[in-house]
């Protein structure tokens, strides 16, 4: 799939797209719980360094892993599932001029095509939730070298939803996703293999106009909102998202998770 391809979808197509792959195609650049902010959180536990061989699974559009080579040096392997995404996420990477630096295939969390113990650092943003949590942890731990660190960002519930909150995030903005406590996260990836598990956490404010403006900035966000005003699809798709995502929006929140895979 292409961007030209992209360009061309049907209102029915719009209409049926889960909210990450709708934002990508208005052109957000930060689409996981916590933005920029939880990203700065996990580079500060990566402890990244030139050289290193980076997986970043379920990469979206290529805006970490692009950061991670540009500001560290490493070699990333940028890994997602969707055609729409790994459309958007090459054509950022040759935007960037990284192409030598950072590859873009097809991967699948479940069942990752690359050897064991085959990356120094492996990244996962808001991928594991999408499916079966503790088979996708396993096989984040599997591909890290002995000694190399996996981190992840999540979702999670700061505070306990009301009924009607949590259908509505859970069974119609984003059905299918699973998640629950930080205590739970942290078990999930204890259980997985890893040792020394550290986490920080911290409201979801990405939808948030406060949150949009820091992840984007105000030139990007305006030229995000002028393509969501471009077309009847994508005001419908806003009209229907949003105010389900408010309803949410005050019990969530993201949770990094930071730990070591024993040597």
């Amino acid at each position: 799939m292409s961007i030209g391809t992209m360009s061309r979808l049907t209102a029915s197509d719009i209409a049926a797209l889960d909210p990450y792959a709708f934002f990508a195609v208005l052109g957000k650049r930060v689409i996981h719980p916590g933005g920029r902010r939880a990203t700065e959180e996990l580079f500060q536990r990566a402890d990244l360094q030139a050289g290193q061989q980076v997986l970043d699974v379920g990469c979206g559009v290529a805006t970490t892993a692009i950061q991670v080579a540009r500001r560290f040096g490493s070699r990333v392997t940028a890994v997602d599932i969707a055609p729409l995404m790994l459309a958007h996420a090459r054509t950022n990477v040759r935007a960037a001029g990284l192409d030598a630096q950072v590859t873009v295939e097809s991967g699948d969390i479940r069942a990752l095509q690359f050897p064991d113990r085959a990356f120094d650092r492996v990244i996962a943003e808001a991928v594991t939730m999408f499916v079966d949590r503790a088979r996708a942890a396993q096989e984040l731990v599997r591909v890290c070298r002995p000694g190399g660190r996996v981190l992840a960002t999540e979702f999670l519930w700061r505070q306990p939803p009301p009924p009607e909150a949590r259908q509505t995030f859970l069974g119609e903005v984003c059905p299918g996703m699973q998640f629950d406590t930080l205590d739970d996260w942290v078990q999930l990836y204890q259980q997985a293999g890893l040792s020394s598990v550290q986490v920080t956490s911290g409201p979801f404010e990405m939808m948030t106009p406060a949150g949009f403006l820091h992840d984007e900035g105000l030139a990007h966000s305006l030229a995000i909102m002028g393509r969501a005003l471009s077309r009847p699809s994508y005001l419908r798709k806003m009209a229907w998202l949003m105010p389900r995502m408010a309803r949410a929006v005050p019990y969530l929140g993201y949770i990094v998770v930071a730990g070591v895979k024993p040597a």
